[in-house]
């Protein structure tokens, strides 16, 4: 084999293995990031993790008290997530960049779990949901200042419906 045919064959299997391996999945949105189980949803289950979706939590400044504000939003996701047992929700914590990585995990944490006990409360099953932290680790909006860092400190809510 001359060195040109290796060269070209070396070549077109590189480009092969980047086209099968190298794609990054493209970001989507909020009920569609689990969107290989959401194939597995009827309409009206994913009308009800879009009500389930929408609405963040938001929370003061070093603060995980829920506002009546984030009462009255959790009140509507828990009346959904009853009536539809099926689905589950991971409730994610989130800090603005101020503090240090370890406190703002344990303040997301906080948040989290503030939301959790607030629906369990509520009667919303304690298996159906999951908590995590991000801390500071995934802003919802960049830059600096009280308006950006509002939107930050924040609960968020991801859907699914377990594979059966």
């Amino acid at each position: 084999m001359n060195r040109t045919l290796r060269r070209s064959l070396l070549l077109l299997l590189t480009v092969l293995l980047m086209a099968g391996f190298g794609c990054a999945k493209k970001q989507v949105d909020q009920v569609d990031a689990y969107d290989e189980d959401e194939l597995a949803m009827t309409e009206s289950e994913r009308q009800a993790a879009l009500q389930i979706g929408n609405g963040v939590v938001y929370f003061e400044y070093d603060s995980f008290t829920l506002s009546a504000q984030a009462k009255n939003t959790l009140t509507q996701k828990a009346q959904v997530l009853r009536q539809v047992p099926q689905l589950r929700t991971t409730i994610e914590g989130h800090c603005d960049e101020r503090g240090t990585q370890e406190y703002n995990l344990a303040l997301g944490e906080r948040r989290a779990r503030a939301a959790y006990e607030f629906l369990v409360n509520l009667g919303v099953g304690a298996g159906q949901m999951d908590i995590v932290s991000f801390g500071k680790l995934h802003p919802a909006v960049s830059g600096g200042g009280e308006a950006a860092w509002a939107k930050n400190r924040r609960d968020e809510f991801k859907v699914y419906k377990p594979r059966q």
